[in-house]
């Protein structure tokens, strides 16, 4: 759903502009409570597996092709205000390296793709959590049905920018129905994965998972063929599992590296194998007449444009550097301003906790 350049005027893409310049000030205020140890690692990696998985086209109907958003995915992982700068990461890594969203239109591809993604989906998230029983697999359920609403969402809400300053003349309702229709099956796929990467990381560090916080189950313990719940540990029994950070650091090490390995095979390898139908937007506009300015990308002659390595002659190759590089880039960045935020943040508590 990257938006070029020239689907939308320059008054609308200056406005979306200055909401996106103030919903990622407010979110990196909010990433200071969200970010600590446990998180801060994670989120850098948690933007470079968004990258490297819109890199993952999947067919969802004839001659078209979504990708995953990623806005549900990373609030539900690391929380809404950080989750706003992972996929602004993303973003701003795809417009500058490879041609993809135009750089006037990136304020209105982070208002649509990350603001509105994530924030509906947190939304929908944390008021499923209200009435489902507190359980882990009710996390996986509410993860599905929050990635799954705010893909049409974001569709909505394009329909609505191009409303106020689409540069083409097609009739709103013509674009409403088609942005939608596309964008409720994409939201199936968008739905699988987050709710499939959400379990995993839940299966093996729920800690990890920001929207599962706080929810604990009673210990069952099987007595005379039934189950009933076990005695709550005393704080003397609890002890030693505090006591033991080098293994929850060790545990978060290894978690991170399989991370980073498995976002590099998806960008360097099975990338190739994705769907080369235009996706949702790009179907829609050019059925319905919306790409009929579009402008060159400013960075079209980029040596990573198009997702593949100027001068490489392979496809193979060509595609499989690029995600590499992509996902390399991407984790760095991120890594980097989530790092500042949490050293901001710890630098905010050390004043306190002297007057304290």
């Amino acid at each position: 759903m990257h938006v070029p350049d020239g689907f939308i005027d320059a008054p609308a893409s200056a406005a979306a502009g200055a909401i996106a310049a103030g919903a990622i000030a407010v979110s990196l205020r909010g990433a200071r409570r969200e970010l600590d140890e446990r998180t801060a690692p994670l989120a850098g990696l948690v933007a470079a597996f968004i990258f490297a998985v819109q890199m993952l086209n999947f067919p969802v109907a004839a001659g078209t092709s979504g990708h995953l958003l990623g806005g549900a995915l990373a609030a539900i992982l690391v929380g809404p205000c950080t989750g706003v700068l992972c996929v602004s990461v993303v973003l701003l890594m795809q417009g500058v390296l490879f041609a993809d969203g135009g750089l006037t239109a990136l304020g209105v591809n982070v208002t649509d793709m990350a603001i509105t993604t994530t924030v509906v989906a947190y939304a929908v998230f944390r008021g499923l959590l209200k009435i489902l029983p507190r359980r882990r697999s009710s996390v996986t359920a509410a993860s599905f049905a929050a990635a799954l609403v705010s893909v049409p969402a974001a569709a909505v809400v394009f329909t609505l920018i191009y409303a106020v300053g689409g540069t083409a003349d097609v009739p709103l309702g013509k674009v409403a129905t088609a942005m939608i229709g596309v964008h409720v099956l994409i939201g199936v796929g968008e739905a699988v994965i987050t709710a499939l990467t959400v379990g995993a990381v839940i299966a093996v560090r729920p800690d990890l998972v920001y929207g599962a916080r706080g929810l604990r189950q009673r210990l069952k313990l099987r007595v005379n063929g039934e189950l009933v719940d076990a005695p709550a540990a005393s704080p003397a029994a609890a002890a030693p599992v505090a006591a033991a950070p080098a293994a929850a650091r060790a545990s978060r090490r290894r978690l991170w590296i399989t991370g980073l390995v498995a976002s590099l095979v998806l960008a360097g390898f099975v990338s190739f194998y994705a769907s080369a139908s235009p996706d949702g937007l790009e179907k829609v506009a050019r059925d319905q007449g919306i790409d009929k300015r579009e402008r060159p990308h400013a960075s079209s002659d980029s040596p990573l444009a198009g997702y593949g390595v100027k001068d490489v002659s392979d496809a193979r190759l060509s595609g499989g550097l690029a995600g590499v590089i992509g996902v390399g880039a991407t984790v760095v960045v991120g890594s980097s301003v989530f790092w500042a935020v949490r050293r901001r943040r710890t630098a905010a508590a050390e004043p306190s906790s002297q007057a304290a």
